[in-house]
């Protein structure tokens, strides 16, 4: 047997190997077509190619609704076109909640100077929409696509969201990149949030799925970067601050300041070295 054939031999195994467990899988390419024809028909900002006028918006809409409920129909047994018009009926909520958030965004961003510079260059934004989009999917209790929608934002905004996650109306995220929102997190209204957070669970066994693992946030929380608030039985109270590199694993009343003290000492360079100064 020659090398090719035995090449060839070993990648049909493999495929065949791949392909036992049987179950469609929806194409990543396909999911990513459909997400960027939904954000932009609600966005135009964020659309490939401009529209003519709102028919031909309202129409990419309807037809992205239809791909998805193809695509969604073999993985839950429902039919695609009750799925398509769940969604479609659900676009109206995410508009607006969306557009809530990037109203908070600007309002809290001293460097914004639109509401079109946030929904067109805002990764922050890119993050909140794309969550509120894979949620409403989710909650149509199809598998797999929010995951891969939640995905693609995490891609391009450095902010991962799980689309199960609860979250508040006007929700700023403020850079955001590094930002991580946990399954089971619960999120209040007017909601800041900087780059770095991590909203995560205490433990990764996987005995603890279907539990709430991750923490709760009041309304009106501000959470600084790189904080870590980690817990299902965690809840910050409202109207709480949480510094920034703050490590935190139990709940806080509301109205708390939580702040990490952090140590140095600033020396001319004249006055020369120690060997601390060298410490890695």
């Amino acid at each position: 047997m020659t090398s090719s054939t035995g090449g060839r031999s070993a990648a049909i195994s493999v495929a065949r190997r791949a392909l036992a467990r049987g179950h469609p899988f929806p194409l990543k390419r396909d999911v990513a077509a459909i997400n960027d024809d939904l954000v932009g028909g609600l966005f135009p900002q964020l659309a490939t190619e401009p529209a003519a006028d709102v028919g031909d918006l309202a129409r990419r809409l309807t037809e992205a609704c239809h791909r998805f409920g193809a695509v969604a129909e073999p993985l839950c047994a429902a039919d695609a076109d009750d799925l398509a018009m769940g969604l479609l009926a659900a676009l109206a909520e995410v508009h607006a909640r969306s557009l809530e958030d990037a109203e908070a965004i600007l309002f809290g961003d001293p460097a914004a100077e639109s509401l079109d510079e946030v929904i067109a260059a805002y990764p922050g934004f890119l993050a909140i929409s794309a969550y509120r989009l894979a949620h409403a999917v989710h909650e149509l209790d199809v598998p797999i696509v929010p995951r891969l929608m939640a995905e693609l934002a995490h891609s391009r905004s450095g902010v991962d969201i799980h689309p199960a996650a609860t979250i508040g109306r006007r929700l700023c995220i403020d850079h955001g990149t590094g930002i991580v929102i946990g399954e089971t997190a619960v999120i209040g209204n007017e909601v800041k949030l900087y780059q770095g957070v991590t909203l995560g669970a205490l433990s990764v066994s996987k005995d603890k799925a279907g539990l709430k693992r991750h923490p709760t946030i009041g309304d009106r929380v501000v959470i600084y970067a790189n904080a870590t608030v980690l817990g299902g039985d965690t809840t910050i109270g409202p109207d709480s601050i949480i510094g920034g590199n703050v490590f935190l694993t139990s709940s806080v009343p509301p109205r708390s300041l939580i702040y990490q003290t952090s140590g140095y000492r600033v020396r001319r360079q004249q006055d020369g070295f120690d060997d601390a100064d060298f410490v890695i």
